[in-house]
């Protein structure tokens, strides 16, 4: 089980990254290599670092969304099923 601290981390790192890329598209200001020293450093490197990690982290999101949704599709259909016998008895 994995646990939700983590998940929120790893999102943040990601949004940080998502952010840092706008930025550079649109304004060609990465602003992760302003704030800790120019590319090369290795504080810069460490939180390049960490967000990749964390992106890769948040990949297995999309099997854990899938998983959730089918259980609680399962679940659904189970307590209209109940209705319906309940319904009939």
């Amino acid at each position: 089980m994995r646990s939700k601290p983590l998940d929120w981390t790893a999102l943040t790192l990601v949004i940080i990254g998502a952010i840092n890329w706008g930025l550079i598209g649109f304004f060609k200001l990465d602003l992760i290599a302003t704030l800790f020293g120019g590319m090369e450093s290795w504080l810069s490197r460490i939180v390049y670092a960490a967000i990749g990690l964390a992106g890769l982290y948040c990949l297995s999101l999309y099997g854990r969304t899938s998983q959730d949704s089918h259980t609680e599709y399962q679940s659904q259909n189970n307590d209209q099923y109940q209705d319906v016998v309940r319904h009939d008895q």
